[in-house]
């Protein structure tokens, strides 16, 4: 079914891939599930440079502050509507332990984000109604880290790794 929705590329523009599959209601519908328990997530394509997720999001669901081990990405909201808090400063080796605060955005059907591989955010369904995302990276992820803010301190949880994790 992936090679229904992507053809491989050798250069990927990520927040095309995104826009499309999220304007496209018919390659993503049938496919999306929600799930009352935790978020739920099916990977929709692989290629050689890069992946493509499609996400179902219930009210309240959220990923929880998080990296993409250096993969960049993009996004795009294809139902409903999704915040997004970013880190206010890039991933490096000394970010954790680090004095941080979030930028709020609130991104709505049709909005598309793309981001570099230092990328640090959260990213939560704070609306009344399911929502859908699409999500691209390149490199495909193979790994990501879990943080949580202590008293503005940024603190790692975890690290997880692709196979093992999800």
């Amino acid at each position: 079914m992936a090679a229904a929705l992507l053809s491989p590329s050798v250069r990927v523009d990520l927040a095309e891939i995104v826009r499309d599959i999220a304007a496209d209601v018919s390659r993503w519908r049938p496919l999306v599930r929600f799930d009352e328990t935790e978020r739920w997530y099916t990977r929709l394509a692989v290629a050689d440079d890069y992946e493509v997720w499609l996400l179902g999001w219930l009210p309240g669901q959220r990923t929880g502050i998080h990296d993409h081990g250096g993969s960049a990405g993009a996004f795009a909201v294809a139902q409903g509507q999704v915040r997004e808090d970013t880190v206010d400063q890039p991933w490096s080796e000394d970010l954790p332990g680090q004095r941080v605060t979030l930028s709020r955005t609130h991104l709505s059907t049709g909005v598309t984000r793309r981001f570099d591989g230092r990328h640090v955010h959260e990213v939560v369904n704070d609306g009344p109604v399911p929502a859908v995302t699409v999500h691209a990276y390149t490199p495909a992820l193979d790994s990501m880290s879990r943080y949580r803010l202590e008293s503005g301190i940024l603190a790692l949880t975890t690290s997880e790794r692709a196979g093992d994790d999800w």
